[in-house]
């Protein structure tokens, strides 16, 4: 009979079920703030890149007196080291190339890129397409 008395040191398996209910309340609650902080790492990322971008067009087109062509020319010329990658759409060839108005261009002859957008299809956080930023 000695054999069949508790010492108290095991768990009962309601205290068990317990315990895994409360892991999986504070789970649920940890992983979707988990993938937001994701979300707003990938647009922090996305807004520096176009920001980048942008800067180094303007620059292009400013020192060589018209608009790159395309991508590509603003590695060769040496202003980015490679065309970032898009966060949103993990790859670097999803970017979409805004052309001048040939009108307004600097050099009318040779129109250029005038500005570049994700091409992501997806919403952000605050509810504007990442294709508009």
């Amino acid at each position: 009979m000695a054999r069949h008395i508790r010492n108290g040191r095991a768990f009962t398996l309601i205290e068990l079920m317990i315990a895994m209910a409360v892991v999986s309340i504070l789970v649920s609650v940890a992983v979707p703030m988990f993938n937001k902080a994701l979300i707003r790492g990938k647009e922090t990322i996305l807004r520096q890149n176009l920001f980048a971008m942008r800067t180094v067009i303007d620059e292009y087109t400013y020192d060589k007196g018209k608009a790159p062509q395309t991508l590509e020319d603003l590695v060769t010329a040496g202003y980015l080291r490679k065309i970032p990658i898009d966060p949103i759409t993990n790859s670097d060839r999803t970017w979409r190339i805004i052309m001048e108005d040939a009108s307004n261009a600097v050099n009318q002859s040779e129109p250029g890129i005038f500005d570049v957008r994700s091409g992501a299809d997806k919403m952000s956080l605050e509810g504007t397409p990442y294709s508009e930023w």
